[in-house]
């Protein structure tokens, strides 16, 4: 059985995919995407839609960290990632769905956006992240790219200052589904992989990490993902975070173009 996992760096929903497969203990190939060109690639490599995660299993085709969950399950049962109990089921199933739609675009956004307003994490991100010899090419075509990427997803400025004023609200429901025992319990299920990716890349922005450290959900998100590349550069407008935020990140916006 030939079984490829398409993904890129820092993606949220590419680690999700990269730790159930792991979890799963599924032979495979990782295929490590160059970030910007990543659309282009996942469409040459036959998949019907741009984005990643992206799953070939001797040509079945899968994209997407929630049809990938289901496919591993249809795929090798044990452990599973979907409960086999109807309620904690489907409590699971609609935490899955919520870190999908609600709390997964937050990083991601926010990243791109950075992209596009900070010299600095364009520099980061062609020496950190893209895997190119010359990190002087790299850094001037990151910001375009993340335009048209952001834009794709219909998002703008406004849009990514709205995401980081209701983090708080969704780090909030990430805690409160671990009260619950819906995540965080012994055996991680597909809501804990999808969920703790984004709290775990969020951990990693410096200008975010405050809002996250000290909560249940910091310690569950780094007991699933150990290692994740970073720290993110600050590159947040003081005036979009919170008070307890906002130490160190006066004079970032001199810096931005």
């Amino acid at each position: 059985m030939a079984t490829r996992l398409y993904v890129i760096a820092v993606s949220n929903p590419s680690s999700a995919a990269a730790a159930m497969i792991a979890h799963k203990r599924i032979p495979h190939r990782r295929m490590q995407l160059l970030p910007g060109a990543h659309p282009v690639l996942v469409r040459l490599a036959g998949f019907r839609r741009w984005t990643v995660p992206a799953l070939d299993v001797d040509g079945r085709k899968v994209q997407g960290s929630r049809a990938i969950s289901r496919a591993l399950d249809e795929l090798r049962p044990d452990p599973p990632l979907h409960p086999a109990d109807p309620e904690l089921r489907r409590a699971v199933v609609e935490a899955e769905r919520w870190g999908e739609s609600e709390l997964q675009p937050v990083p991601r956004q926010v990243f791109r956006w950075l992209l596009t307003a900070s010299p600095e994490m364009r520099r980061w991100f062609a020496t950190e992240i893209m895997p190119l010899p010359a990190p002087a090419i790299g850094a001037p075509v990151a910001g375009p790219v993340a335009r048209m990427l952001l834009a794709s997803e219909g998002a703008d400025e406004r849009t990514v200052r709205d995401r980081v004023a209701r983090l708080p609200a969704l780090l909030d429901r990430v805690d409160a589904l671990i009260a619950a025992g819906t995540i965080g319990g012994e055996a991680p299920n597909a809501a804990d992989f999808q969920i703790g990716a984004s709290v775990r890349v969020l951990l990693e922005f410096e200008d975010l990490r405050g809002l996250v450290e000290g909560r249940p959900c910091a310690s569950v998100a780094r007991q699933l993902f150990r290692n994740y590349p970073g720290p993110v550069p600050r590159g947040l407008p003081p005036e979009w975070l919170g008070p307890q935020l906002r130490e160190g990140s006066a004079g970032i916006v001199a810096s931005r173009e």
